[in-house]
């Protein structure tokens, strides 16, 4: 175990074996990421016909991507999960696979939790092959503010002090210029944001952690919370409950799109353009 790492290697490929069981209970965002990033893909106008879905989960994001014609090779962090797809278990860090492999990359829910996300980012446009074209999403900067905001306030009346729990998010901009830094071509990263309602703050945890998205930080605390913690926690829900006994949580998805450098693209619009429009990233032209 690396210290300067931010995540622990290990816990989060517990952390994805246990969700594996009961994933389809949790998976609403991982299905909302999935269809977005669909829709775009059949935007695309050529045919792909070798794609790796990392982050695979329980099989449903190959699914979502499958083709006549297309072969698919998954590949998760998980155990179980990979075991499920009849896949690789790998981090997205460290992909054993070798460059121009594939034509098409898919990834779904799992950047936002690697390490190294710039040498992800740059290993994932190298096993491209060129002008292959590489679409994935993530939770972003912005999202759960509810309880990264509530389980402060139940930290400093319980312990007198914060503790790490809500890992560090990117924001849509710098996932912009990561897609940059790695090589990319027409890159483009932009977000959307999902407010879901929540009457219970432990529904809310309850789906963090079948979605493999509970705390796994390298800082973490590793004694539990305890019955003061949660009392807290329940207090400060019904304090920011509505009148119909609900808070709203927030999700800020982004979403990213970048080809393998081809002499056959089309050039950024103005010289020093760090992305393109989305037009122009999925090849497609305007109605």
């Amino acid at each position: 175990m690396d210290g300067s790492e931010i995540f622990d290697r290990a816990l989060r490929r517990l952390r994805r074996d246990r969700a594996a069981r009961d994933f389809g209970d949790h998976a609403f965002l991982i299905d909302h990421m999935a269809d977005e990033l669909a829709e775009r893909l059949e935007a695309v106008q050529r045919e792909f016909r070798s794609a790796l879905i990392l982050g695979c989960h329980d099989g449903r994001v190959g699914r979502r991507f499958a083709a006549p014609g297309r072969s698919i090779v998954s590949a998760d962090a998980g155990h179980a999960f990979a075991a499920m797809c009849g896949g690789v278990q790998c981090d997205e860090d460290r992909l054993p696979f070798a460059d121009a492999s594939f034509d098409l990359i898919i990834s779904v829910g799992v950047l936002d939790s690697v390490n190294d996300l710039p040498g992800a980012l740059t290993l994932i446009r190298r096993i491209l092959r060129p002008d292959g074209l590489f679409l994935g999403a993530f939770i972003g900067a912005g999202s759960l503010g509810w309880l990264r905001s509530a389980a402060m306030a139940a930290d400093m009346a319980t312990f007198g002090g914060a503790s790490p729990r809500i890992h560090p998010q990117i924001d849509v901009r710098s996932a912009g210029d990561l897609l940059s830094r790695a090589g990319f071509a027409l890159q483009v990263a932009d977000s959307e944001r999902l407010d879901v309602g929540y009457g219970d703050p432990m529904r809310l945890i309850g789906d963090l952690r079948g979605m493999a998205q509970i705390n796994m930080l390298q800082a973490r605390s590793r004694s539990g919370v305890g019955r003061a913690w949660l009392t807290a926690l329940f207090e400060r829900f019904a304090g920011d409950a509505g009148p119909e006994g609900r808070i709203r949580e927030t999700f800020d998805l982004i979403y990213l799109t970048g080809w393998a450098p081809d002499p056959t693209q089309p050039k950024p619009a103005r010289r020093g353009s760090a992305t393109a429009s989305m037009v122009d990233a999925l090849r497609v032209k305007p109605a």
